[in-house]
């Protein structure tokens, strides 16, 4: 393996083209949807130019490529004993290296965000994405080693990925706009709840994944310290939630008479949900988490695609 294909293993560059993913459809098929329409009644415009927005996008990717480097950094051990067959840190690029890479991309990403911030006059979007960033390290060096602090931080930087658009174009004290924009907050707010749950029950059903190396080297996730029938139960009832609350937004829709989005959701989110809870209730194995994992992961790209729908 070459350097540069290590660099892209390194940084999940599936995951960041996830996150690129999700950004763009946020922005052209929901946000910029959305600006239309109020522009119809003479109120708005859009605040992130395109220029700006492809910016923001590279600032996420380059502050969550960090957040990998540094995770994989401080879990050399336990990933030798966890998949050591997926190492690239030591093995194709030196721990000193990492560091470097890791600080490049935060630092690159920060200046992004607070570029991005001081063209648009919002200097939460470069606050925000630098308290991210010391989130993934502390996450990386301490959280992700205690009882669910760690699961719910990396959901919430999850849900942080939907969220920085909607603020980006958040007017604050417009008094005109403000009931129309808050129906913007709304709708944001589904999306990231729902990026916030799934992304919490894979992390529970990656730490079930993980438990030997985790066990090893004085990890209090969840499975370890509840055992994993608790942690099959945590992550049931979070997907029986979400799975109740895609049923009541589908009749919903079916109300508005958007047949399509509520055949999409049937078929790409319900039964794959219906599928992964019948899974977990019979998986034992690591190689049964990891299908899972990976399964829960389709679920959230098919919950972003969704916004193609609606």
């Amino acid at each position: 393996m070459n350097m540069f294909t290590a660099f892209f293993k390194l940084v999940r560059w599936p995951n960041l083209l996830f996150i690129a993913l999700t950004q763009f459809l946020f922005k052209f098929f929901i946000i910029d949807d959305f600006i239309y329409k109020v522009q119809l009644h003479e109120v708005s415009h859009a605040k992130l130019s395109q220029p700006l927005f492809f910016l923001l996008v590279l600032a996420s990717v380059c502050i969550a490529a960090a957040g990998y480097i540094i995770n994989d950094y401080f879990d050399l051990n336990i990933d030798l004993v966890n998949k050591p067959e997926r190492l690239i840190i030591e093995k194709y690029v030196r721990r000193r290296w990492a560091i470097v890479l890791h600080i490049v991309l935060s630092a690159t990403g920060l200046a992004l965000s607070c570029y991005v911030g001081y063209k648009i006059n919002n200097f939460f979007i470069p606050l925000f994405n630098l308290i991210a960033i010391f989130a993934l390290w502390f996450y990386s060096t301490t959280f992700k080693k205690q009882l669910l602090v760690g699961n719910v931080i990396i959901s919430l930087l999850t849900a942080w990925v939907i969220l920085v658009l909607t603020l980006a174009e958040y007017r604050f004290n417009v008094e005109e706009t403000e009931r129309a924009w808050r129906q913007l907050v709304r709708i944001s707010s589904v999306y990231a709840a729902f990026a916030f749950i799934l992304s919490l029950v894979r992390e529970v059903i990656k730490d079930m994944e993980d438990m030997p190396g985790d066990a090893k080297y004085g990890c209090h996730t969840m499975p370890i310290v509840w055992g994993i029938r608790v942690s099959k139960v945590f992550s049931g009832v979070w997907l029986v939630v979400l799975a109740g609350a895609v049923v009541m937004i589908g009749f919903y829709l079916i109300q508005l008479g958007w047949w399509l989005g509520v055949v999409y959701s049937f078929l790409a989110i319900i039964l794959p949900l219906v599928w992964i809870m019948l899974k977990l209730y019979q998986a034992k194995t690591q190689n049964d988490f990891h299908v899972l994992s990976n399964a829960v992961k389709y679920l959230m790209l098919a919950g972003i695609l969704s916004m193609i729908f609606f």
